[in-house]
């Protein structure tokens, strides 16, 4: 039974680091991204524990195996990394945003021996059971080259706020209200 919780030691932001770099497009080849899904960016373990200093993460595990893992980004890891920055400058213009108590979602990722058995969703249960009392929303951006995971979020119950377009990508901003 896979159980779906937070971060509890170093080993498991290791294991995030290692299904992750399993998961980059560098990894993957066209149909795996097309078919699968990819994440975008690269942590590094002192980042990984920055951010589980301020929220831990959580993780999808079957026993000790890895399933999977969805990263709790706080407004405070904004200068953690420096690649997402554009990012935080639009939610802080954003009118649906504004004045709400927000987390990034700042990956999420399941492995691939554990894909269509409902860990994904778990995962977002865990962040909503173990962090609305003490967010609001979590946001998170979709490149349009990911169209699993658009489908993914969508289903969880995330809501478009808006689409753009930057060197690299253009990318689906999306929001999940944790209070419903």
């Amino acid at each position: 039974m896979v159980e779906a919780r937070p971060v509890r030691t170093e080993k498991e932001l290791q294991e995030i680091l290692e299904l992750q770099k399993r998961n980059l497009p560098r990894s993957l080849d066209d149909r795996e991204r097309a078919e699968n899904g990819f994440v975008t960016v690269e942590h590094t373990l002192d980042v990984l524990q920055k951010m589980h200093a301020l929220v831990p993460s959580i993780v999808a595990k079957d026993g000790d195996q890895l399933a999977g893992y969805a990263l709790v980004m706080p407004i405070e890891c904004r200068a953690f990394i420096p690649v997402l920055a554009p990012m935080f400058e639009r939610l802080d213009a954003n009118a649906e945003v504004k004045g709400r108590r927000y987390y990034v979602m700042g990956q999420i990722c399941v492995a691939k021996a554990y894909r269509g058995q409902g860990v994904f969703d778990r995962l977002y249960a865990a962040h909503r059971e173990h962090l609305r009392h003490r967010f609001d929303a979590c946001v998170t951006e979709i490149s349009v080259r990911n169209p699993r995971s658009l489908r993914a979020h969508a289903r969880v119950g995330f809501e478009e706020l808006e689409r753009y377009r930057d060197a690299a990508d253009e990318w689906v901003v999306v929001i999940w209200d944790l209070r419903t």
